[in-house]
């Protein structure tokens, strides 16, 4: 499943379509498309995973769950993956073996945008406190909780526990106050720097322990377990990641 970095891309390859009108759209997504023909396309905004193509009176909320993906000018593949096209003036985005849905423009305010990891809204108090809310939480579900971390996927977390030291199946509420704040604070600066090895084509070389072998620090073998109540893969050192 794409991450919150991955998806920040995909929005800068669909801001040039901002100002500009549907003239055209079709897909198998299940809802009535008939109504954006003819609105202009206002605002991309990103919340974590999710993206929201924000029109007149109307809002596409867009979610690429593990397969999706889209293509922009041309239609890459067939007709029953295409959930949703829309065409403008000269340009057209196509979107892929994902969630698309229509929602109401008065939806984008009760979302908590202060949750966005990598937003300029971004609020570490308030995900803190989140935090503390939950002391029985395993370290590995709570940065996969989209209520707190929004845009943190798998590989974010399995790196950002290495980075800090700490093996994914530690509670919360038996973490130092340091080491909780460390995870607060890389969960964001971890999260911009896979943006940077994404734009760059080499975010995988960058990889210290996810899907890796060797620990990078101490040479020993690293564990690969299913995780937490997500039962999600982590790839951790127990030599160099304590477990609180």
């Amino acid at each position: 499943m794409p991450e919150g970095p991955s998806i920040l891309l995909m929005k800068e390859n669909l801001l040039p379509f901002v100002g500009n009108t549907v003239t055209e759209a079709s897909g198998n997504a299940k809802f009535d498309k008939e109504p954006l023909i003819g609105q202009a396309l206002h605002e991309v905004r990103t919340f974590g995973k999710q993206t929201y193509l924000v029109f007149d009176n109307m809002a596409v909320r867009i979610h690429l769950l593990m397969f999706g993906s889209y293509s922009i000018d041309e239609q890459t593949k067939p007709d029953k993956s295409l959930r949703l096209s829309l065409h403008f003036e000269t340009r057209s985005m196509y979107f892929y073996t994902c969630s698309v849905k229509s929602v109401d423009l008065e939806f984008l305010s009760s979302i908590d945008w202060e949750a966005d990891i990598m937003s300029d809204d971004w609020n570490p108090e308030k995900a803190k406190k989140k935090l503390k809310s939950k002391p029985e939480m395993m370290v590995c579900d709570a940065l996969m909780d989209q209520d707190i971390f929004s845009g943190v996927g798998n590989i974010i977390k399995n790196e950002v526990l290495f980075r800090i030291g700490v093996q994914p199946e530690s509670l919360i509420g038996k973490l130092p106050a340091k080491k909780l704040k460390e995870l607060i604070a890389e969960a964001r600066n971890y999260s911009f720097d896979f943006l940077e090895w994404k734009r760059e084509f080499v975010l995988k070389k960058h990889w210290q322990v996810h899907t890796r072998k060797i620990c990078p620090k101490c040479g020993g073998k690293l564990v690969k377990k299913q995780t937490g109540l997500g039962k999600r893969r982590s790839f951790y050192c127990e030599k160099d990641q304590k477990l609180y």
